[in-house]
């Protein structure tokens, strides 16, 4: 399968993950039925996001136009994919499949209904155009080979991980002697300066509770001047009150006060997430860190050297609301996937 035909197997893609189609509507139903965290609404921005930012036509052509492909020799590569937000796997995928190698993945338990069904319809789409091609699919490759999935990852070429800590040491152990991509926990963080208008923070509340918190590209801490007034920010974060209608976030946040409050802890809460002044940029779900500071160059200069970092968002760095945004380019942990992949 040459690479137009890929691009085109992927536009077509975008188009349906856009569609009202009937079968997509029900994997996504599926898919929020099998994890509660998957609710329809962050289902539906997921995929429209990767779509949209992911498989335009333009977008990726303009993605590959610095690479040279003609060199690529196939090679199998092992993906383990995560699932913490829908389809948080799918630019590894996109990034073999567009490379011209095989992709076995190890699909997460908690998002494999999505994934799966959009390469099902990669497969079918790819038969109805080899059919039709007159090299026929013995001079293409079907997409068959190209992407598969397995319960467990042996005999591939190459790995691409996504997982905890944890996780990754046993990656490191297991595929260390293979061209590997092993990724950790990441998070990332606001830096607010005072001065943002009511619409700035209303997408600071986005990058914060989008997917309930638990992408590495969701703000788990944000840094603010001395005398920063958090009011404001509070009363802007009520637009997802009704996260406390949410079984299992509700336990998450239950959980958090009580103990806080048995330590005797300085908090601030909306009833539906506290603030909590604490030096770690990660937070548990439903609480949000929050640390002061008197010379923001300082902050950027200490985050520089911060390798827990997703990314930063605001004024001079990610736009506010753009958190959960990211493009094609913005690869995960900083490492470019398809350049790792070309070169292999």
């Amino acid at each position: 399968m040459n690479l137009q035909m890929r691009i085109e197997l992927l536009v077509r893609l975008g188009k349906y993950i856009l569609s009202d189609d009937k079968n997509w509507a029900d994997a996504k139903h599926r898919a929020s039925l099998s994890n509660p965290w998957f609710t329809p609404p962050f289902v539906d921005l997921a995929v429209k996001n990767i779509a949209e930012q992911f498989l335009s036509k333009q977008k990726l052509e303009q993605w590959i136009s610095t690479y040279n492909f003609e060199n690529v020799q196939p090679k199998k590569v092992g993906i383990v994919m995560a699932g913490n937000i829908p389809m948080v796997g799918f630019h590894d995928l996109l990034s073999v499949f567009i490379s011209g190698h095989k992709a076995v993945i190890k699909a997460s338990s908690k998002d494999e209904i999505l994934i799966k069904h959009l390469v099902e319809k990669l497969k079918e789409w790819s038969e109805s155009t080899l059919q039709r091609s007159p090299l026929g699919p013995s001079e293409h490759g079907e997409i068959h080979d190209l992407i598969t999935f397995e319960l467990m990852l042996k005999g591939c070429d190459a790995y691409i991980t996504t997982g905890s800590n944890n996780s990754a040491r046993y990656f490191e152990y297991y595929f260390n002697k293979y061209p590997h991509i092993i990724r950790r926990n990441r998070t990332s963080v606001a830096i607010l300066e005072g001065t943002e208008t009511t619409e700035e923070l209303e997408r600071i509340a986005d990058d914060v509770h989008l997917y309930f918190g638990m992408g590495c590209r969701n703000v788990t801490k944000i840094f603010v001047p001395k005398g920063y007034d958090f009011v404001p920010l509070l009363n802007i974060f009520r637009k997802y009150s009704y996260f406390k209608d949410h079984n299992k976030y509700k336990n998450n946040y239950d959980y958090y006060l009580a103990l806080h409050i048995l330590n005797g802890k300085f908090y601030m809460t909306n009833e539906s997430i506290i603030l909590l002044e604490n030096t770690s940029v990660f937070s548990p779900i439903a609480q949000l860190n929050y640390e002061f500071y008197s010379d923001k160059n300082l902050v950027v200069e200490k985050l520089g050297s911060c390798e827990d970092l997703q990314c930063i968002v605001g004024h001079s760095h990610i736009p506010f609301g753009r958190g959960q945004i990211p493009s094609l380019t913005d690869y995960a942990d900083g490492i470019n996937t398809l350049n790792f992949l070309i070169n292999l």
